[in-house]
């Protein structure tokens, strides 16, 4: 996890240099990018040129794409570049331009959106350094490249307004300013990676979720994404967050807090009535502990985190449920085979009529699975009627192609049975290309929960379970868990 100060993105609005040169025969206007380009098209499939004025037509997404890694992609000399030098993508491109008088280019613009230049950070109309009384409009090199290259009704228009349909080009000389971060990364990553260019704002805070091979370009990344510093130890990184209709205040280099997730904190909330019992096993600091003790619910929340813990008992108080809520700090296995165990043992020998419904949030996608081996023969004694076991809400991520099926067969091999029939999958959202973090619940069932309600198998030992985030090694899980969410 790379954590930055925010400011905005913005683009220098200044041309560099520009030099202009007539053009009298077609062929000697198209940039040799274009000629490159055109060859290369002729050959893809999917892609077919128009005729002799060097048109071609093409999915949106292609030329797009075309569009950004050719002609307004950073220098090639960029690649490797770990320590931004700005200097560095200094570049000079051939852009066609239109001379109109200076008292007609409203008038005009509005009729030539399609041919003039769309770029971010550069100015469509900018002054002809020849003629104080004219302007030059910057046409799209891919779409203009000859008084031919004009639509009928463009044509139409420039008759009208008098204006000579001949087009010159100039020299245009692109800065780094002129690059958007997603072109600056994709040129200086190594060709091929993946490029991180989203966030999530906390206050004056950027998250991004960098993989492992994206590390050693950090500081580049966090300088692109929003030209602002690296956080440095020791600024200010406290936080009081509104999510929900409640506050949340935490030391954001010691706690881990995705916004993105307000949704689903608001989903389960929601599934709970007054009267309600909720474990929270990995319960950071309350997103989902407090709005649901609001709701006049026992909550019984857990972290293994001492910062995520103070913040949890901070924020319990901050938001007026800390008689609500009982708050451990423990393993989440020792959580499970203890606090939880305990209750459920009483809550469920409650007669009919005063049991409550009892969920179980279990939110840490990346292990979270592993932890369900924990409620294999929990219990003592017999059984209670299968609509007031408890209800299981389990996060983790799945690249698989199938993943709502991927999830089902990896939580039913932990607890040894099939949920196939039992269970229902969330999709929460979509974290990276082909990963998705979805939520499975369950009732689990008292063949699972209570203990000689099936044969043990001899010699049978759960699965390792991995141990949640210590806090000494907090900092460097923290990074591999945000590189997944």
């Amino acid at each position: 996890m790379v954590v930055i100060l925010w400011r905005p993105f913005g683009f220098s609005r200044r041309l560099l240099k520009l030099e202009r040169h007539s053009i009298t025969e077609s062929k000697s206007l198209i940039p040799l990018a274009w000629t490159s380009l055109t060859q290369t098209l002729s050959e893809s499939p999917g892609i077919f040129l128009l005729g002799q004025r060097k048109r071609f037509s093409t999915m949106p997404e292609i030329e797009t794409h075309e569009r950004d890694s050719e002609l307004f992609s950073p220098p090639s000399d960029v690649r490797g570049m770990t320590k931004l030098d700005r200097t560095a993508f200094k570049k000079t491109v051939n852009i066609p331009v239109l001379k109109v008088r200076k008292e007609i280019v409203s008038r005009l613009m509005r009729s030539l959106r399609r041919a003039a230049l769309q770029r971010p950070g550069i100015k469509r109309v900018i002054e002809d350094p020849e003629d104080k009384e004219s302007r030059l409009i910057l046409l799209d090199p891919y779409k203009i490249f000859t008084h031919d290259s004009f639509e009928k009704a463009e044509l139409s228009v420039l008759e009208q307004l008098n204006v000579s349909p001949q087009i010159s080009k100039y020299n245009l000389e692109l800065t780094y300013e002129n690059f958007k971060s997603e072109e600056i990364l994709r040129a200086v990553l190594p060709e091929g990676q993946d490029v991180t260019s989203g966030f999530s704002r906390v206050g004056h805070i950027a998250h991004l979720n960098l993989r492992d091979h994206q590390l050693p370009f950090k500081q580049l990344i966090g300088t692109c994404v929003i030209v602002i510093f690296m956080y440095l130890k020791g600024h200010n990184t406290f936080f009081q967050v509104r999510e929900n209709k409640y506050t949340y205040e935490f030391d954001f280099s010691k706690v881990y807090w995705n916004p993105r997730l307000s949704t689903e904190h608001s989903r389960i909330t929601e599934l709970l009535k007054a009267g309600d019992v909720l474990f929270d096993v990995f319960a950071g600091v309350g997103p989902f502990a407090i709005p649901v003790a609001k709701k006049n619910c026992t909550v019984f929340a857990n972290d293994l985190n001492p910062e995520s813990h103070k913040w949890l008992l901070h924020n319990c108080k901050l938001n007026k449920v800390d008689q609500k809520v009982k708050i451990f700090n423990l393993d989440g296995k020792d959580f499970l085979q203890g606090p939880v165990k305990e209750e459920l043992m009483q809550l469920l020998s409650l007669s009919k009529e005063r049991k409550p419904s009892v969920h179980i949030v279990m939110n840490l996608p990346a292990k979270a699975i592993e932890f369900l081996s924990a409620f294999k023969w929990l219990l003592d004694g017999q059984p209670c009627s299968n609509e007031f076991l408890p209800i299981v809400h389990c996060y983790s991520f799945s690249k698989d192609a199938n993943p709502a099926k991927d999830v089902r067969q990896r939580a039913g091999a932990v607890l040894g049975i099939s949920l196939e029939a039992c269970s229902s999958v969330h999709l929460v959202r979509n974290v990276a290309p082909n990963k998705e973090m979805l939520c499975i619940t369950f009732q689990i069932p008292a063949a699972v929960l209570y203990k000689n309600q099936t044969k043990n198998p001899e010699n049978h030992e759960d699965p390792p379970l991995k141990r949640q985030r210590t806090a000494e090694a907090f900092s460097d899980e923290k990074t591999q868990i945000a590189s997944n969410t």
